[in-house]
């Protein structure tokens, strides 16, 4: 009787997932499957690709991005109340492993490096990728890096072009990088130009199953989820 109870109010939960967090969420999403019954169904992408999607209707109960969900909630897309922090990452450099260790500890260096750099990757359409540009901007290099920059296809795309020597160095958040065999995170980027992203999580105002969707978005927050989101990459933020 227990079990056919526990079966009849599971639900699958249909979640649009950040593609820098997809490490942390698969190491999560079976402890939660386990935990409350559920099932989890998670969609991996860039988080422009997802807002594009929703603006054509598609649906989905809970969504994760490295960007805040406060956009989608003034949209009415996602529940005010649900909007959850999940952690905090900063743009850094990331070269092969065994290459020769560039320095970057002022900004004056930070432009010479990307300046002597052959190659330069960075994640694309994912938010520290769309910082860098405009940083690029803000630095006056747009021109001078244009023809290096090597923008990745597919979503870890710039830590795997590093791993195989197709580029000398990236510029890029630090989740996307944790584990990829044959890089190396060499830092942040100076504290004048670095730019915080903090990662949060939300409720689709149309979720199937409201009650499930606030489920995991608790579950996310517990002290064992934290530590999994630091051990990826992501450090812990004030909600």
């Amino acid at each position: 009787m227990v079990l056919h109870t526990v079966a009849a109010q599971a639900a699958d939960i249909k979640v649009f997932v950040t593609g820098a967090a997809r490490d942390a969420f698969n190491a999560l999403a079976p402890q939660f499957e386990r935990a409350s019954g559920h099932k989890v169904s998670a969609q991996f992408d860039l988080p422009p690709s997802f807002l594009r999607r929703i603006e054509a209707g598609e649906t989905f109960d809970v969504i994760i991005l490295s960007m805040d969900v406060d956009g989608l909630i003034r949209q009415g897309k996602v529940v005010a109340d649900s909007r959850t922090a999940l952690g905090r990452t900063g743009v850094g450099v990331v070269i092969r492993r065994g290459a020769p260790k560039p320095d970057f500890s002022t900004v004056d260096a930070f432009k010479r490096m990307l300046l002597e750099s052959p190659s330069v990757t960075y994640s694309g359409e994912g938010s520290s990728g769309r910082y860098f540009l405009t940083l690029l901007d803000r630095l006056g290099l747009s021109e001078a890096i244009k023809p290096k920059l090597r923008t990745p296809t597919g979503v870890g795309g710039a830590p795997q072009m590093l791993a195989k020597g197709e580029v000398a160095l990236a510029v890029i958040g630090r989740p996307p990088v944790v584990g990829v065999p044959g890089v190396e995170w060499l830092g942040w980027i100076p504290d004048e130009i670095q730019s915080w992203i903090v990662f949060t999580a939300g409720l689709s105002t149309t979720a199937s199953d409201p009650a499930a969707g606030r489920a995991l978005l608790s579950f996310l927050t517990t002290p064992e989820a934290v530590a999994v989101f630091k051990a990826k990459g992501l450090d812990p933020v004030a909600p």
